[in-house]
């Protein structure tokens, strides 16, 4: 099988952001796109003729087609093998493990994560390194300067039914194609209790998991239904849709509002939890009690040892800046390092690589160890699930006795969706230029400490990434930060977020949107939002 030389001329837009290139699926069917990009990739990591390859995504549509082109470009490019997952499906956190399990050069990783899909949705493409995590900033960089100057890509013909297992031939390359979910369970199973977890279980602990019509939805029913034992249909919305259903996979109190109802309804399950359309991210709900992501780390990491696999200690803790402070104070307790590093999972891999880290969290829902590279939705809840076993408690006494022990970072992140790119970036300059007068301001009870774009110096490699949002820090340990997002399609995601800390038991129950309302009223005076937008209210409050 001859490979053609495809002639083609380079696309200005394919920049990857903090978790790869998202585009519109229209964008990504036209021609050439995808392959551009694909080909840029292959040209930038210069894999040894005879490498081996993970591929899969989310099911999102578009998924399947764009499979067949990468295969059939990889046979062309000198690839051994590819691993793909049955019928396109593969998580992000199994597609992490499967790279680190198998020794491959790396993988692509097909999803827009938690944007919509369906014919006029999100599309989208990342590669991962041969540790497993996202690819780091030197190479997709690299990969965009490449993508400005392609003028041709290879590609053979191929015809790969990736709805059977087994393996294939593309030429001279091997095409395999496994079950999705046994690799990521069987690793699962060597980090909890899974014994502890299904006696807990049968004791008539209920759960419910909302899988949003995304890909967790086939190793949520697997891992907790199958071998849990949890009760038939504890797994909601498990079967993975092109378009998600119509809904937007998005795990937080707007998005997954079915799981919301139940949890706050009448006779409410113990527990509950959702994930996103790769399954990297996660929302952890008790009865009638939400957990902030924030929060979930720092239990997470107070209570670490009580799990096997981590019954030897953490080595450390590492959290995106806009993550709240609540995992510090708990490694400050611990005596081990934390970090605070951008947004981007990426930033992560290279302090798990070096053995300075074993939990990681952002807010964005997003919780992980270095049991792979990638932050892992199901991993966050049967973490928790294996605590709450243990314990025996609710989730809400949970949180109690931790605010307690450690103080609690009333914390909460304000999105505003789709707002035009040029109102946005007025928003982020007008907080910028008002630096010089904020220092030392006094705003209402909060004392303005120090003022900045925050930047962040790489322990392990020494490289340094700025620009990576503004903070305006208050003298009793407030923040409000103001960030950008990378992750839409669409105009721009503006976030704002606003934390405090109260030390006082007594005040520790308060709604965090009360307890934050003078932070909300400051944060919109200095940035002139509503004034400038028109928007009068987030999207999407967390």
């Amino acid at each position: 099988m001859t490979a053609r030389i495809v002639a083609t001329q380079p696309f200005s837009d394919q920049r990857p952001g903090t978790s790869g290139l998202r585009k519109k699926v229209a964008t990504f069917r036209g021609e050439h796109y995808l392959e551009n990009f694909v080909q840029s990739i292959f040209d930038c990591i210069a894999a040894p003729a005879g490498s081996e390859l993970v591929l899969g995504g989310d099911g999102r549509f578009y998924n399947r087609e764009a499979i067949g082109i990468i295969l059939g470009m990889a046979a062309a490019n000198g690839f051994s093998k590819v691993i793909v997952g049955r019928d396109g499906i593969l998580s992000t956190p199994a597609a992490s493990n499967l790279i680190r399990k198998r020794n491959t050069c790396g993988g692509i990783i097909l999803s827009a994560s938690h944007n919509p899909g369906g014919p006029d949705g999100d599309f989208g493409i990342k590669f991962n390194s041969a540790n497993g995590g996202p690819a780091p900033e030197k190479l997709t960089e690299a990969i965009y300067a490449r993508s400005r100057e392609i003028s041709e890509y290879r590609i053979v013909d191929a015809d790969v039914d990736i709805g059977k297992l087994g393996q294939s031939r593309v030429g001279e390359m091997t095409v395999e194609v496994i079950d999705p979910v046994a690799d990521y369970a069987e690793l699962m199973e060597s980090i909890f209790d899974f014994e502890l977890i299904r006696d807990h279980l049968k004791s008539g602990f209920r759960i419910r998991f909302d899988a949003m019509h995304a890909v967790t939805g086939p190793y949520a029913k697997e891992i907790l239904e199958n071998r849990l034992g949890a009760a038939p249909g504890s797994v909601m919305n498990a079967v993975p849709l092109p378009d998600f259903g119509g809904g937007h996979p998005d795990p937080n109190l707007t998005y997954a509002e079915d799981l919301v109802k139940i949890m706050y309804g009448e006779d409410a399950p113990d527990f509950g939890a959702a994930s996103d359309g790769d399954g990297d991210r996660n929302m952890i709900l008790g009865s009638r009690f939400f957990v902030t992501p924030s929060d979930s780390l720092a239990v997470l990491a107070a209570n670490a040892t009580l799990v096997p696999g981590y019954r030897g200690g953490i080595a450390g803790v590492a959290r995106s800046m806009p993550t709240s402070a609540a995992a510090d104070r708990v490694a400050k307790a611990l005596g081990i390092p934390f970090f605070e590093t951008p947004t981007g999972w990426k930033f992560f891999g290279n302090l798990m690589d070096a053995g300075m880290v074993t939990l990681c969290g952002e807010e964005s829902f997003g919780t992980g160890s270095n049991h792979v590279r990638e932050k892992d939705g199901l991993w966050a809840v049967l973490f928790w699930l294996n605590l709450l076993a243990n314990k025996k408690i609710p989730v809400e006494q949970m949180l109690l006795g931790h605010w307690e022990k450690y103080g609690r970072n009333y914390y909460s992140r304000h999105d505003y969706e789709e707002i035009p790119a040029d109102a946005a970036k007025a928003v982020i300059e007008k907080v910028r230029d008002s630096f010089g007068d904020l220092q030392g301001a006094q705003l209402g009870q909060y004392r303005v400490l120090f003022c900045d774009d925050f930047s962040y110096t790489d322990p392990v490699d020494g490289s340094i990434s700025t620009g990576q949002g503004l903070r305006i820090g208050f003298t009793d340990g407030s923040r409000i930060v103001f960030r950008l997002s990378g992750t839409g399609t669409s105009g721009a995601t503006l976030r704002v977020y606003l934390e405090s800390f109260e030390a006082d038991v007594a005040k520790q129950k308060m709604d965090a949107q009360d307890a934050l309302s003078e932070l909300i009223a400051i944060s919109r005076k200095i940035s002139g939002l509503v004034e400038i937008t028109g928007r009068t209210a987030p999207t999407v409050i967390t």
